[in-house]
């Protein structure tokens, strides 16, 4: 698919103008999702040298040189089989990578290790009255040499399958299950139908998307084959339901990885500034995109700002494993650290694909505009995380590209330390979603269109890289870094040390 590049239309793009207001409110009512332009109240600036200093760093970071860095992972990927997935050789291999270039810097570089369950999903042969339907299977599944029954239909209420009672009368034993997806746990639903005596279930999308994603929880004892459908697929089945046939061939193994991670000798470590983003792609592809952009972007800020830069505050550096199974790798980290090393964390800048091909620019809703906007609860966003939005929005500006809010929906490496009270922030240029057209009159780029559309594919590849998104985005990492190295205060800032909350990152 060919390249977009972010070109603005009627919005006027002045690059690396600092400070320049775009007044975002008037330029466009965004769709539902990101129905709302990110805060752009304008900042004050009181610590003059940190803005100095983060525009100066911004200034010297180059695309091509983050370039260099994602055609090295490209070649790790290529060189084993097509990905860079945790548990594989070309995941240890992209640790190795970052490891070299960060030692290189004189960075003293840690790679703790953690130990995760990988699911390892096979062929799924789904038939229903003779025809096939087109099944993949759920995360943690357990597989089967072959299964069949009728096909019975869970409700479709505004909770199926979340209660044993959504099956009274219905003949569940020795049946395939069919249920909508929604309002519970996966795992939920398949505890239910499996203790009523059901031989399989299978799940119903409730978006229209070409496949649907969804776990069972690494932790759940699963005792029945589970696979996803469509929508569409759910819809007809409901309709003509006949006798199933299901064969799955899935296995759970498990599996040590490591984490990287990197700070510097200089700056307060009790006000730590952490940046990252997860190191590991789906076993589809190479992750060029997701998340070897955001991956780019950081290690070139930690090349920039080498190991003892002349800062207030200690910048800390983690890439992260196994988001791409779970978001175990940064999860883990939260969880080995005590009260007082969750304290030390300021903040966390969260970088995962931020060189979408067909591009948005969106900001972390730190302030949470989004969530009450919506009739969704608001997620838990710890004190700071607003001026951190902030940031990034101000900086935007000065790149002049307006700022969009995207929701803190649990779904990157920011959520175990929001969880853990730790505010946090970051960019993000967009997955499988599509853009609206509204979006694309703001930045350019194609209408009804996904801003990925090799999300999670094996043409995630740096052919697709929009390398004028990742120069954008990459500054912004850039920027953010150097700027809260050097200040934490003002409005911008978040809470001094005495004053922050932290917890352990409470079980799931």
């Amino acid at each position: 698919m060919p390249v977009h590049t972010a070109n603005l239309g009627a919005v006027k793009c002045t690059p690396r103008t600092p400070w320049l207001v775009v007044p975002v409110a008037a330029l466009v009512a965004l769709a539902p999702g990101c129905s709302r332009p990110a805060d752009t109240a304008q900042p004050i600036m009181e610590n003059k040298a940190a803005l100095e200093f983060a525009t100066e760093l911004r200034g010297r970071l180059s695309v091509e040189a983050m370039v260099a860095h994602l055609a090295k992972l490209q070649d790790i990927a290529d060189a084993h089989g097509g990905n860079r997935a945790v548990g594989t050789p070309g995941y240890d291999a992209s640790v190795d990578y970052v490891v070299e270039v960060l030692r290189g810097q004189g960075f003293d570089v840690q790679t703790p290790e953690f130990q995760t369950r990988y699911f390892e999903p096979g062929e799924a042969a789904l038939t229903v009255g003779g025809a096939e339907v087109k099944a993949n299977p759920l995360q943690f599944t357990v597989g089967t040499p072959g299964v069949s029954g009728p096909l019975i239909a869970a409700p479709a209420d505004e909770t199926p399958g979340c209660a044993p009672d959504d099956y009274v009368g219905l003949p569940v034993k020795g049946a395939v299950v069919l249920v909508d997806r929604g309002s519970c746990p996966f795992s939920q639903k398949e505890s239910i139908v499996a203790k009523l005596g059901a031989v399989a279930m299978v799940v119903a999308d409730n978006v229209d998307q070409e496949k649907m994603g969804g776990t069972l929880g690494q932790d759940t004892d699963v005792t029945i084959p589970v696979v996803g459908i469509s929508k569409a697929d759910g819809a007809r089945l409901r309709e003509t339901p006949g006798p199933a046939q299901l064969t799955l061939d899935a296995t759970t193994r498990d599996i040590s990885a490591r984490n990287v991670i990197a700070q510097t000798t200089t700056g307060s470590p009790r006000n730590v500034v952490m940046v990252g983003g997860h190191l590991d792609s789906v076993r589809e592809g190479p992750g060029i995109n997701d998340n070897g952009s955001g991956i780019a972007a950081v290690l070139e800020t930690a090349v920039l700002l080498g190991s003892a830069p002349p800062v207030t505050n200690a910048v800390r550096f983690g890439f992260w494993g196994a988001e791409e199974i779970g978001i175990v790798g940064s999860k883990k980290y939260i969880e080995s650290l005590d009260i007082e090393d969750l304290k030390d964390i300021a903040l966390y800048l969260n970088f995962d694909m931020v060189g979408s091909p067909n591009p948005g620019y969106f900001t972390y809703d730190g302030n949470q505009s989004t969530a009450l906007g919506s009739n969704e609860s608001p997620p838990r966003v710890p004190e700071g995380s607003a001026g951190i939005e902030r940031t990034f929005v101000d900086y935007l500006e000065s790149e002049g590209i307006p700022a969009v809010d995207t929701f803190f929906d649990g779904r990157s490496d920011y959520d175990g330390f929001t969880r853990a009270g730790i505010p946090a922030g970051g960019l993000f240029s967009g997955a499988e979603e599509e853009k609206s057209p509204e979006q694309a009159e703001l930045w350019g780029g194609t209408a009804n269109e996904p801003f990925d559309p090799n999300y999670h594919k094996d043409t995630d590849t740096l052919d697709r890289i929009d390398r004028v998104a990742l120069d954008i985005n990459g500054g912004g990492v850039a920027y953010s870094v150097g700027f809260y190295a050097q200040d934490l205060s003002g409005r911008n800032g978040i809470p001094a040390r005495e004053d922050r909350t932290r917890h352990e990152l409470p079980a799931e």
